[in-house]
C-alpha cells in the first residue's frame, strides 16, 4: 500500500471517529439513553420526579475535565455497554454510582460558607426540628478520615430515593436506626441500596468513633437546638 492510500485510509478513519463521536456523545449524554438499560430504569424513574430533574445524569456522574470524561464516560460507558450487551448487568438493587463531592460543590459550594450554628430560614420540617450542623466541619472530618467520604455520605438518596416520614429527600434519615416504628426500604435484604438507605447519622455519631481526639457524640443537642428536640422526636 503506497503512502497516498495509507494517508487516505488514515484520514477516513479519523473522519469516521469524529463522525461517530459527533453522534454518540450527544446521544449518550441524554438521560433517556441511560434509561434504555433495564437495570437503570428505576433510577431514571426516580430522577424525573426529583429536585434534580433538570440536571442530566452526566452532569453528576461524569467528573469535569478531560481525565473525568475519559474515565467516567468513555471508559466506564464502554465497559457498562459491553456488560449490558454481552454480560450480566448488576441488578437495580445493587447499583453503585459514585458522585464526587467536587461535582456537588460545583453548584452547592455556598453551603460551606453558611453559618449553621443558629436556626435558619430552612424549609419545614428542617427548621421545625432545629437541625443545625456545619457542612464544612463534616467535610473536614471526612477528609481527615481518608475513607473517600463526602457529600453523598449523607445525601446519597437525594435523587434516587423516596422521602421517609415527612423528611425532605435532600436531608439524610437521621434517626432510622433508632426509630421506635421500624421503616423498611423497598430493597431486598442484603442489597447494597438497602444497606445504604438504613445508614443514618449514627453511622458516625455513635459515641465511640473519635475526631480530633474526642468521641463523636450521639447526643440530640449535637445536631439540634435543645428547645426543638421534642419536635425532632416526632419523626421517630
Amino acid at each position: 500500500m503506497n503512502w497516498n492510500r495509507k494517508a487516505t485510509l488514515m484520514l477516513a478513519l479519523i473522519a469516521g471517529a469524529f463522525a461517530f463521536g459527533g453522534i454518540a456523545i450527544p446521544l449518550t449524554n441524554h438521560p433517556t439513553f441511560c434509561a434504555s438499560c433495564h437495570t437503570i430504569t428505576p433510577s431514571y424513574d426516580s430522577w424525573v420526579t426529583s429536585s434534580h430533574k433538570e440536571v442530566t445524569c452526566v452532569a453528576c456522574h461524569v467528573r469535569p475535565g478531560v481525565a473525568g470524561w475519559l474515565h467516567d464516560k468513555a471508559w466506564n460507558g464502554t465497559k457498562d455497554s459491553m456488560i449490558q450487551l454481552f454480560g450480566t448487568p448488576t441488578d437495580s438493587h445493587n447499583l453503585r454510582a459514585k458522585v464526587e463531592s467536587d461535582v456537588c460543590l460545583g453548584c452547592h459550594r455556598n453551603i460551606l460558607r453558611v453559618s449553621e450554628i443558629a436556626a435558619r430560614d430552612l424549609p419545614a420540617p428542617v427548621k421545625d426540628v432545629g437541625l443545625v450542623m456545619s457542612h464544612r466541619a463534616h467535610m473536614d472530618a471526612f477528609g481527615a478520615r481518608g475513607q473517600g467520604e463526602g457529600c453523598t455520605t449523607c445525601h446519597s438518596g437525594v435523587v434516587h430515593d423516596k422521602p421517609i416520614k415527612g423528611y425532605p429527600i435532600v436531608i439524610p434519615r437521621g434517626h432510622v436506626s433508632a426509630d421506635s416504628q421500624p421503616w423498611h426500604p423497598d430493597h431486598p435484604e442484603g442489597s447494597y441500596l438497602r444497606t445504604r438507605a438504613l445508614s443514618d447519622c449514627f453511622r458516625c455519631h455513635d459515641g465511640k468513633q473519635e475526631y480530633q481526639g474526642k468521641p463523636v457524640s450521639r447526643k440530640c443537642e449535637t445536631c439540634h437546638i435543645p428547645e426543638k428536640i421534642g419536635a425532632a422526636l416526632l419523626f421517630n
